[in-house]
């Protein structure tokens, strides 16, 4: 179908425009066509013809799956079954997935409080994010339509996917058979109380994070809306989410916190992971920063309200109200990584990294192993590093600026091609370190060098340089 309506018809649908692909379809009449604007666009189609399409399951088996409803001669569509490609490092893939008509397929005005998103952004982020690594069961908390739990199933024997919606199940366990998919335990209920008394070896969620106000007239809608007051769901998941891990099994989820006053977000994530009755290691990663303007903004659009509208004007109103009278000046979003310690917890990263990421839809695999690197230089000493031989990544490039006719430069930049498109400052002697790990010096024997050719205290060389080593082996820029 891509083939038949083009590349840039087809980057058009993920911008909500279906008009250049239905061109390409024309009046054509056959399957592909036919299902097409019934399934993907959701355009209502002559029963004759889905009939045709479909010699199997007719027009009638679409209204007995729910997929469906019968207007006349007309078949009208009441669900959206789309294609989905993926990537991972086990290759390129493709799944089905099944969900409620969204905006392309409505052209807009408000959602169903009980409407079950499809695949979006956020999806596609999470599921690259998912740690790449066999498991044997994990829990995927708030499934909605199900797609992070296919995703959780390529890498562990039973996925357990939790939603308090008996519709978002549904939709859960038709995308599961219709992509083939076994092993997956679904069960209705909020938060983790389907799952009481049980642990996993990870926890993956794109919880309903997102802050609403509580006041009659603003929509409650489930695939978003956790029915707390501010960032409280989050933090009832931070709260909860050590209980069910086996120690060593990890957490990932997408999420919202909130600046009050002096109280920064990712300070009150800090103090929630901090007050968790299970040690937990955090690597919490704050992507965007939103104003309350413009946060209610994009969630009332969500919805499916027209920005101008007295509709509109209701629902921002609302919002800000909610925020100001909260104290509440900026809203976080961003990624959370949390692990069940085995031990004290060595990991306690709260950062923000604004930048474009090479690669984000497929995070899952750096994530994997700046994790094991992070472990394993944590475990070694200071002399054993120093006596370990590194290798820079290859994906790392140097730059440096120099001022016109200046012989040394002012700046040395240390690039990272992949992962998260880190840049960071080196000093000479940092520089130096890492232009000469290629495995065949130990650290020590490098940093020796390095103070001769400087003329410094090999001493107070080694002590000011082996922190930003570690600090380089954490964001995969140096592998031990």
């Amino acid at each position: 179908m891509r083939a038949r309506w083009g590349v840039e018809a087809d980057d058009a649908i993920g911008r909500t425009l279906r008009t250049p692909a239905l061109r390409g379809l024309g009046d054509a009449t056959d399957a592909q066509a036919v299902l097409a604007r019934l399934l993907i666009f959701g355009i209502t189609q002559p029963t004759i013809d889905v009939d045709n399409a479909l010699p199997r399951v007719s027009a009638q088996g679409l209204v007995d799956l729910g997929l469906a409803r019968l207007d006349g001669d007309d078949t009208v569509p009441t669900a959206i079954v789309r294609p989905q490609s993926f990537h991972d490092d086990r290759g390129p893939g493709e799944w089905i997935i099944a969900a409620d008509l969204d905006e392309i397929a409505t052209g807009g005005g408000a959602l169903a409080e009980d409407h079950v998103l499809g695949v979006g952004g956020a999806s596609l982020t999470l599921a690259g994010l998912q740690l790449p690594t066999a498991a044997g069961r994990i829990l995927d908390l708030g499934t909605g339509c199900g797609v992070q739990a296919l995703r959780a199933r390529r890498y562990a024997d039973e996925v357990v996917a939790t939603d308090i919606s008996s519709r978002a199940l549904r939709f859960t366990e038709m995308n599961a058979v219709i992509n083939d998919t076994t092993g997956l335990d679904v069960r209705g209920g909020s938060l983790f109380e389907p799952v009481a008394g049980e642990t996993f070896d990870r926890i993956v969620s794109n919880p309903p994070f997102v802050i609403t106000p509580r006041v009659k007239g603003v929509p409650e809608y489930e695939y978003r809306d956790g029915g707390l007051v501010g960032d409280a769901l989050v933090e009832q998941v931070v709260a909860g989410v050590g209980e069910h891990l086996v120690p060593g099994g990890t957490a990932q989820f997408l999420a919202n916190w909130e600046t009050k006053g002096a109280s920064a977000g990712l300070d009150r994530v800090r103090e929630w992971v901090e007050a968790s009755p299970v040690p937990l290691d955090a690597w919490v990663i704050e992507r965007e920063s939103l104003n309350p303007i413009e946060y209610a903004e994009m969630w009332i659009r969500d919805g499916g309200t027209a920005p101008g509208s007295p509709e509109h004007d209701v629902l921002l109103n609302a919002w800000l109200d909610d925020f100001a009278a909260r104290g509440v000046t900026e809203i976080g979003f961003g990624y959370v990584l949390l692990r069940r310690a085995a031990a004290d917890p060595t990991l306690a990263r709260y950062e923000r990294v604004p930048q474009p990421i090479p690669s984000e839809g497929a995070l899952g695999s750096h994530l994997a192993e700046v994790l094991a690197a992070h472990d394993a230089q944590a475990a070694l000493s200071d002399a054993e590093l120093l006596s370990r031989h590194l290798t820079a990544a290859s994906d790392v490039t140097e730059t440096r600026h120099y001022l016109p006719g200046a012989e040394n430069p002012t700046v040395i930049e240390l690039r990272q091609g992949g992962g998260f498109g880190r840049s960071v400052q080196a000093d000479p002697a940092l520089a130096g370190l890492v232009g000469a790990s290629d495995g065949d010096l130990s650290v020590g024997q490098i940093l020796g060098a390095l103070a001769q050719l400087l003329e410094v205290d090999e001493r107070a060389l080694t002590d000011s340089v082996l922190p930003a080593v570690r600090a380089l082996i954490d964001d995969g820029f140096l592998r031990l």
